[in-house]
């Protein structure tokens, strides 16, 4: 398999389906070559390597992404440890992490957003499990 179809197998695992559908449903001509730039690079080679499960990619992700400030990748990483394995436990550990090595700021407001994101996470897995 090429690197573009092992990080759209790759994105679907970690991010779900009906994200990678709406990426690329919203990808016009100007940021197609961005989309498969990611998919490629990020997906196809850095997630799909194999010295890493996608437990601590999850982990070292968000932590990076915390630290970088940003927050809407932030929470939607931390939705993908639904499939990811990765626990609310790993989640603060990296966060706890991201206050010693780049600032207590950052990581105050990254555990703002993933409480929301968990919070939104569990919300809906209850609306499902109450429709079915």
């Amino acid at each position: 398999m090429d690197r573009y179809g092992q990080g759209m197998v790759t994105r679907r695992a970690v991010l779900g389906d009906a994200h990678v559908d709406r990426a690329s449903a919203q990808a016009t001509v100007f940021d197609q070559p961005f989309q498969t730039l990611i998919t490629e690079a990020a997906w196809g080679t850095v997630w799909s390597g194999d010295r890493w499960t996608k437990r601590e990619r999850s982990n070292v992700t968000i932590a990076l992404l915390a630290a970088l400030g940003h927050y809407d990748e932030v929470a939607m990483h931390v939705r993908a440890t639904a499939n990811t394995g990765a626990t609310e436990e790993d989640i603060r550990e990296a966060l706890m992490h991201v206050a010693i090595y780049a600032g207590v700021p950052a990581a105050n407001h990254a555990f703002k957003i993933a409480k929301q994101a968990l919070a939104d996470r569990t919300a809906s897995s209850q609306q499902k499990e109450q429709t079915t």
